[in-house]
């Protein structure tokens, strides 16, 4: 079965990161497809002094690439292919035909090219796909650079479609002096982006795909005023603009928001003397929970059980996410007495398990990463033995943010992907489907349990979240959450439709059938819903709690 995902717009160290989850955590095959901002890229054998300029004077990143070759620029209005395949060896017990594969991704661009109108070939010594072959300027159209790691792909292939030309002035193009660069557009091939990425969709599934494929599109598209009011760098209130992301989703109707709602949708309130205990708690050590901020509907459930999620880094989101409810003013600064008030709240309780949630900050340099790492030191000096479970934002998909995170060695680290790739732009604006994979990949590369949660009802198909579940799968994830969308207010996205508790029973069942540890889904599932016991489900070990466990949880803001 091939994969096929056009992700858009994506980061080069993202999608490095979400290729060797791919590669390295699973086994099956992938094709990624996508655009990078401008960067120059230096293979395992590049000569430095092929970067004639200092990139950062140009608008690109400069990166050290894992992969054969020279120095090569990627950009938007380039194409970018990442086939992550199991190739089979050349003889029993013998590696993979890197050669050969190289002809096999060259013969993939020639073909594509073909279907869409444009001669293209080989030129001899010269890896690559080339334009004017057989005359005296040939011109380079497709950059190659493979490598085979354990008889597993990575990296691939760049086409130029329309990129600026210009951007390979700066470099020597793959280290060749004498041949010039050309692309689709400049050999007079007028086509879409959208156009060549079906080509090539085809033609991957012709090739890799006998016993079947499957392929999810993201939106690339990105407009300022996608973003949150912050992000534009505006101080007022978020203004609605989702209409017409709707419908470049493909998303139409909905429920109104006083529709009478199923009556599994119905939570029983309580609020007894444990729910009161909680609150209290809370209320005097000045914490902030999801539970109250995100109009969590097991809130009487989970506070009554002694159960409850704390939200790190105060109760402003840099970030507005179609579907949440969290305040997204501009954020106030941190409070540095918060780690051990939370570590105080959770030795009160008698908690062995915490779940810690965050807002975005995107205001801060390390996107709160040091609040995070803190506060799971302090839960652990206080309350030795306690597991944490931290869901955190995407923290910009910082290597080094990340990082610190990990380096707290949470039990279960957390970061929720919210819906499948083609509601991302929808419903996460400011964040990326790639980026969130990678987020995952990179926490499973650092031996932690990863855990994500999907949110059902904005509009998605079945076979989507099986399609992402795959995705998931992919890149190791360990416990996966999915419930049921509710709209908090009218200024958010509707409720598209009712999942069935059967059909949510269906998709743990598809979840756990693709090898995802544990699949946690109904109707009222949220991230933090049942957390000990989704850990456990997956392989964890926590201990017996001192009393009804804790958790200390937020909404990630992708």
């Amino acid at each position: 079965m091939l994969h096929i995902r056009w992700l858009g717009r994506v980061r080069y160290r993202d999608a490095h990161a979400l290729q060797h989850g791919l590669s390295d955590l699973g086994d099956r095959n992938h094709l990624l497809l996508l655009e990078h901002p401008s960067v120059y890229t230096l293979g395992v054998r590049a000569d430095p002094a092929h970067v004639l300029v200092d990139p950062a004077t140009v608008g690109a990143e400069l990166v050290t690439a894992d992969r054969g070759g020279d120095v090569t620029f990627h950009g938007p209005g380039q194409l970018v292919g990442y086939p992550i395949l199991t190739l089979p060896g050349k003889g029993a017990g013998s590696a993979p035909d890197t050669v050969a594969y190289v002809r096999t991704v060259e013969q993939l661009v020639i073909d594509t090219l073909a279907d869409l109108g444009l001669d293209a070939g080989r030129l001899d010594d010269y890896p690559g796909v080339w334009v004017g072959v057989g005359t005296d300027r040939p011109r380079k159209i497709c950059a190659i650079g493979v490598r085979l790691s354990r008889g597993r792909t990575l990296h691939g292939f760049a086409l130029n479609v329309d990129p600026d030309l210009a951007m390979f002035d700066h470099i020597v193009p793959c280290g060749i002096t004498d041949k010039a660069v050309t692309s689709m557009a400049a050999e007079g091939l007028k086509v879409t982006m959208s156009e060549v990425v079906d080509a090539l969709a085809a033609r991957a599934i012709g090739l890799w795909g006998s016993d079947g494929s499957t392929r999810s599109d993201v939106a690339w598209r990105m407009r300022t005023d996608d973003l949150a009011p912050f992000t534009r760098g505006e101080s007022t209130g978020p203004t609605d603009r989702r209409a017409g992301r709707r419908r470049e989703a493909g998303v139409s109707g909905g429920l109104e928001i006083a529709e009478r709602k199923p009556s599994w949708m119905k939570a029983r309130a309580r609020f007894g003397p444990e729910y009161l205990a909680v609150k209290r708690t809370m209320r005097e050590l000045s914490l902030v929970t999801v539970c109250e901020e995100a109009g969590c509907p097991n809130i009487s459930e989970c506070w009554s059980d002694g159960t409850a999620t704390f939200m790190l880094c105060g109760e402003r989101c840099t970030r507005a996410c179609g579907f949440c409810l969290v305040d997204t003013r501009r954020p106030q600064a941190l409070d540095p007495d918060e780690p051990a008030h939370v570590a105080e709240a959770v030795d009160r309780m008698g908690l062995r398990y915490a779940v810690l949630t965050m807002v975005a900050r995107d205001d801060l340099a390390d996107g709160g990463a040091a609040h995070v790492a803190a506060t799971v030191a302090a839960i652990r000096s206080r309350t030795p033995g306690a597991q944490v479970e931290a869901l955190i934002s995407d923290l910009g998909g910082d290597p080094d943010s990340l990082q610190v995170v990990f380096d707290s060695r949470p039990d279960v680290l957390n970061h929720n992907v919210e819906t499948v790739p083609r509601l991302q732009r929808l419903a996460r604006p400011n964040a990326s489907y790639a980026r969130s994979l990678a987020v995952l990949a990179r926490a499973k590369a650092a031996g932690l349990m990863t855990k994500t949660s999907l949110i059902v009802g904005m509009g998605e198909t079945v076979q989507e979240v099986h399609d992402t579940l795959h995705d998931l799968r992919g890149v190791g994830v360990d416990i996966v959450t999915v419930g049921q969308y509710l709209r908090p207010t009218e200024q958010h996205l509707p409720v598209a439709r009712w999942w069935t508790p059967e059909e949510l029973e269906d998709l743990k069942s598809t979840g756990e059938g693709l090898g995802i540890g544990h699949v946690e889904a109904s109707p009222l599932t949220r991230s933090s819903y049942h957390a000990r016991q989704a850990a456990d489900a997956a392989g964890g070990s926590s201990p017996e709690p001192v009393s009804t466990p804790v958790a200390v949880a937020v909404p990630s803001r992708p």
